[in-house]
C-alpha cells in the first residue's frame, strides 16, 4: 500500500475499487473511507468487478467484467488514455523506464476488442477512462479479486503501471492501495512468512543468510551445515527407492545437476501446494516426501483443492495445530491418531506490534494473561526449540545490539516482545526498518492522541513523526513515509525516489532517475544507485575513514554498523537509490503484463487467441501446468458457469473464530451460491433448494441456491468462509467435543480449479468453471 485509507479520504477525488468488495472486507474500513473521500472531496466511486457487490450499490459507476479479465480491461484504458494523450508526459520521461512497449501493446485493445473480452461495453470504457484520466488525483484499491487468478502477479502489475502512466504515484490522495481482509498481513509479509524469501524480503542468497547469521549471532559456515544435503536416491517410508520421480530425472539423468543440494538457496513448498510434496502421486524437487504438518496462524482449511489436502494429511506422520479456536483442517482427515491442537492464545492475552496495510506498525498491550492451558505463540515456539535443542541459537538474536558500529552479544537475557521488536528493527534494513524501536513504537501508543487522524502527522511528544512510524523508516530520527515515491518532501520527512534494484542501466538505457528528479536539500542531484560500502564516497563525494571501512557493512540493507544510514541522512539521500520504476520485468516469461484467458476458460476463441504461459518445469519444488491444462480440452463444454469466490463481512477467511458465535453465525445460517433465476431455472432448481456444484477437478459441493440478479446467467459466486462438510459429508463426528461451530458447510475451496500464479502460486480461486445439478 503505497498511501493510507486517511490519505485517501482526505485527498483523492477519484477512487477505483477493481477486485475489491471493500464493504464487506474485513475490516471496513477501506470503504468507511472511501465514503468520507465522497463526503468531503466530492470523489467519484467506481466499482469494476463481475459481480454487483455491496461496494458497487455505493458507486457512482459500476461495470461488470468477466472474471479473469482485468489486464485486457486496464490495456483498454490505457489505449484511450495514449490515444488522447492523457498520460502524464513528465513522470515518463523522468521516472519510468519501458514504458514504451505497454504503449505498444496497448494499441492492440481497441475499446471493441476489450468489449468483446471482458464483457463490458464500450460507451463503459470510455466514459470512465476519461474521469479516472483527468480527474487528480486518483487511487485505485484492489484484494483478492485482482491477487487469486493465475496471472494474479501480472494483474497487480498493470495496476501499478495504469497509476505511473497517469502520474497518480508519490502524490497525495492517489497510490496503489491494497485492501487487506486480515489483521496484520502487512507484518506477516514483511516477516516473510512464505516459502521463497527471508525476512524483510531478502532472498535466499548466501549473503542473505549471513546478514542474519551476523544478526542472530551465529557461525555461517557452522549454521549451513545444517542444510546441505548430499544427494541420495529417495526413498518411501518403507526404505523402497521412489522411480520415475523429476528429483530421479534431473539428478541422476542431469550431468549438470550439481552433487550437493543446499536446500537453503532453495525455495520451500509453498502454502497453495504443500500437499504436492507429500503424495506419492505427485512429482516434486525434493530428496523425500513432507511428513510433517505444523499449523500455526494460517487458516490451511481457506486453501485450494481441499481434497489434495485431506490425502496428504491422511499419509503425513504428524499434524501439529497451535491455534486459539480450533483450526478445521484438524477434522478434513479421519486418522484416529498423529493430530495435536495446542491452544495458544489471542491477541488480548498478549503483546507486541502489528504492522497494518498502510505500513503503520501498532504496539498493542496485553489486556489478560493466557487462559487456562493456553500459552502465547512465542512460548510455544520456544518450548519446541528447548525440545529440539536449539533454543540457545533461536533466541541469541534477541541479546545482540551495535557497540562501536559491530553486533555483539550485549546481554544473557531478553525482554520479550522488546528486544524481539528491536532485533527485527535491527535485521530487518532492507525495508528500511531501523527506526521502528519497541521504544518508538510504545510512544506512540502511550500518545494517540497527539496525531492527526487525516495526515497521520503527531506533535508534542511525538513532533514529527507519523503513527506507527510507516516504513521505510530508515533510522530512529526518522519519522517514516506516509506516502512511498513522494519526490516532494526531503529525506528527513519521508520522502523517496523508486528504489534501484535492478542495475544500473538495461539495453544501454539508464535505470536512474532523470537529473531533474532530486529530492530537496539533497546533496546528490538526479537519480543515483542504491549505497554500497564500495561507491558511498564517490556517490556522496565523502571520504571514509579507516575506521569506518572495517566496521561498514557490504550495503545500505547490510550495514549493521548504521554508517551508511547516517551519511545518508547528512547527504539527504535514500540509500536505496533514486531510479526508474521499471514497467519491464525481464526475469519474467511475460516481460510485461499481458492478457491470458484463465486455465478454465468459458471462451475456447479465446483461448486460442491468448493461450496461458508455458507449463513450468519446476518452481517451490514442484512442476505446475499451464498451457497443457488450459488446452487439454475445451473444458465450457461440460462446465460451462463461471464460479467465482466472495468474502462474508461477518466472517473472515475460513470463518473457524466467527462461526464459533452464535450472533454472527445466526447471520449467514448456511453455506450458499448466488445464482441467477435464470440460470437456476435452466436446471430446475428453485430458490433455496439444495443444489450441486461440479468442477473440472471431479470434485462436488452441495449448497443452497440463493436466486440473485447480483450475478449474470453465466457465472455464479459464493463465500469461502465454511468447513465441516466435504462433498455432501457431514464431518461433525471429528470434531473434539466442544469445538465444533455453530454452523458448519461445504468449504467452495473443494471445487477450485486446478490454476497457479507462476511467480507467488497463489490459487485461481476468482476465475473458474463449474456445472451445477438438481440434489
Amino acid at each position: 500500500m503505497t498511501n493510507s485509507n486517511n490519505d485517501m479520504a482526505t485527498n483523492s477525488k477519484m477512487i477505483l475499487f477493481i477486485g475489491s468488495n471493500a464493504a464487506v472486507a474485513n475490516p471496513v474500513g477501506g470503504m468507511k473511507h472511501a465514503l468520507k473521500a465522497r463526503d468531503r472531496n466530492g470523489a467519484k466511486i467506481v466499482v469494476v468487478d463481475p459481480i454487483f457487490t455491496k461496494t458497487a450499490a455505493k458507486a457512482d459507476m459500476y461495470i461488470r467484467i468477466r472474471p479473469g479479465t482485468d489486464i485486457a480491461f486496464v490495456y483498454g484504458m490505457l489505449h484511450l488514455i495514449f490515444k488522447n494523450g492523457w498520460e502524464d508526459k513528465e513522470m515518463l520521461r523522468t521516472r519510468a523506464y519501458g514504458w514504451e512497449q505497454i504503449r505498444d501493446e496497448a494499441e492492440k485493445w481497441n475499446p471493441e476488442e476489450v468489449a468483446n473480452v471482458t464483457g463490458c461495453k464500450v460507451e463503459e470504457l470510455e466514459t470512465f477512462t476519461r474521469m479516472f484520466a483527468t480527474t487528480k488525483p486518483a487511487t485505485l484499491l484492489w484484494a483478492l479479486g485482482i491477487t487469486q487468478h493465475s496471472v494474479g502477479s501480472a494483474n497487480t502489475r498493470i495496476l501499478a503501471i495504469l497509476q505511473l502512466v497517469l502520474g497518480n504515484v508519490g502524490k497525495p490522495g492517489g497510490g496503489c492501495n491494497i485492501l487487506r481482509g486480515h489483521d496484520n498481513v502487512q507484518g506477516s509479509t514483511d516477516m516473510n512468512c512464505l516459502a521463497d524469501s527471508l525476512p524483510a524480503y531478502y532472498g535466499l542468497g548466501d549473503a542473505a543468510w549471513k546478514h542474519f547469521c551476523k544478526g542472530w549471532g551465529q557461525d555461517y559456515d557452522e549454521f549451513i551445515k545444517r542444510f546441505a544435503v548430499s544427494v541420495k536416491e529417495p526413498r518411501d517410508k518403507k526404505g523402497e527407492p521412489v522411480k520415475n520421480t523429476l528429483f530421479n530425472e534431473y539428478f541422476y539423468h542431469n550431468p549438470t545437476a550439481p552433487e550437493d543440494r543446499n536446500w537453503r538457496n532453495e525455495k520451500g513448498y509453498s502454502l497453495a501446494k504443500w500437499w504436492q510434496g507429500v503424495l506419492e502421486s505427485e512429482d516434486t524437487f525434493s530428496s523425500g516426501r513432507l511428513r510433517v504438518l505444523w499449523v500455526q496462524g494460517t487458516g490451511i482449511a481457506s486453501m485450494a483443492h481441499t481434497t489434495k489436502i485431506a490425502d496428504a494429511l491422511d499419509q503425513i506422520d504428524l499434524l501439529v495445530i497451535a491455534e486459539p479456536f480450533l483450526n478445521e483442517v484438524a477434522i478434513m482427515t479421519d486418522r484416529p491418531d498423529g493430530i495435536y491442537v495446542l491452544p495458544s492464545s489471542t491477541q488480548f492475552e498478549t503483546e507486541g506490534y502489528c504492522t497494518a496495510t498502510n505500513r503503520s506498525a501498532q504496539w498493542r498491550d496485553q489486556i489478560i494473561k493466557p487462559i487456562y492451558e493456553s500459552k502465547e505463540d512465542q512460548e510455544i515456539m520456544f518450548l519446541f526449540a528447548k525440545k529440539f535443542g536449539f533454543y540457545d541459537e533461536y533466541v541469541k538474536g534477541m541479546m545482540m545490539d551495535v557497540v562501536d558500529g559491530e553486533v555483539k552479544q550485549v546481554k544473557n537475557d531478553f525482554v520479550w516482545p522488546d528486544d524481539a521488536t528491536d532485533e527485527i528493527a535491527r535485521t530487518t534494513q532492507s525495508i528500511g526498518n531501523n527506526g521502528r524501536t519497541a521504544a518508538r513504537l510504545r510512544k506512540h501508543q502511550q500518545n494517540w492522541e497527539y496525531f492527526d487522524k487525516e495526515t497521520l502527522l503527531g506533535s508534542g511528544p511525538v513532533e514529527g513523526e507519523y503513527y506507527g512510524l510507516p516504513w521505510p523508516c530508515w533510522d530512529e530520527k526518522h519519522p517514516g513515509s506516509p506516502n512511498l515515491y513522494d519526490i516532494t518532501k526531503p529525506y528527513a520527512e519521508g520522502g523517496m525516489g523508486f528504489r534501484n534494484r535492478f542495475g544500473l542501466e538495461h539495453n544501454g538505457v539508464s535505470q536512474l532517475a532523470d537529473e531533474s528528479i532530486t529530492l530537496p536539500g539533497s546533496k546528490v542531484k538526479g537519480g543515483h544507485p542504491q549505497i554500497t560500502k564500495e561507491n558511498i564516497e564517490s556517490v556522496l563525494g565523502i571520504t571514509l575513514t579507516d575506521e569506518e571501512r572495517r566496521v561498514m557493512g557490504p550495503s545500505w540493507s547490510m550495514d549493521y554498523s548504521g554508517l551508511i544510514a547516517k551519511k545518508c541522512r547528512e547527504a539527504g539521500v535514500v540509500p536505496y537509490g533514486n531510479a526508474r520504476a521499471r514497467t519491464i520485468v525481464w526475469e519474467f516469461d511475460d516481460q510485461i503484463p499481458k492478457h491470458r484467458e484463465p486455465i478454465h476458460s468459458p471462451r475456447w476463441d479465446l483461448v486460442q487467441k491468448y493461450p496461458a504461459l508455458g507449463d513450468q518445469a519446476r518452481n517451490f519444488r514442484v512442476p505446475t501446468r499451464f498451457i497443457s491444462e488450459q488446452q487439454a480440452k475445451d473444458w465450457s463444454k461440460e462446465f460451462p458457469t463461471i464460479m467465482s469466490s466472495m468474502r462474508l463481512v461477518n466472517l473472515s477467511g475460513a470463518g473457524m473464530i466467527e462461526r464459533t458465535s452464535k450472533y454472527l453465525a445466526a447471520i449467514t445460517p448456511e453455506m450458499f451460491a448466488h445464482v441467477n433465476p435464470k440460470l437456476a431455472a435452466k436446471y430446475g432448481i428453485k430458490d433455496n433448494e439444495f443444489m450441486w456444484i461440479h468442477s473440472p477437478q471431479g470434485t462436488k459441493i452441495k449448497v443452497k441456491c440463493y436466486y440473485s440478479e447480483s450475478v449474470t446467467p453465466d457465472r455464479i459466486c459464493l463465500p469461502y468462509n465454511f468447513a465441516g462438510v466435504m462433498q455432501g459429508v457431514d464431518l461433525s463426528p471429528r470434531y473434539p467435543e466442544g469445538t465444533k461451530p455453530y454452523i458448519i458447510g461445504e468449504s467452495s475451496n473443494t471445487i477450485t480449479n486446478y490454476g497457479f500464479d507462476p511467480v507467488t502460486q497463489i490459487a485461481e480461486f476468482n476465475a473458474g468453471l463449474c456445472r451445477l445439478e438438481k440434489a
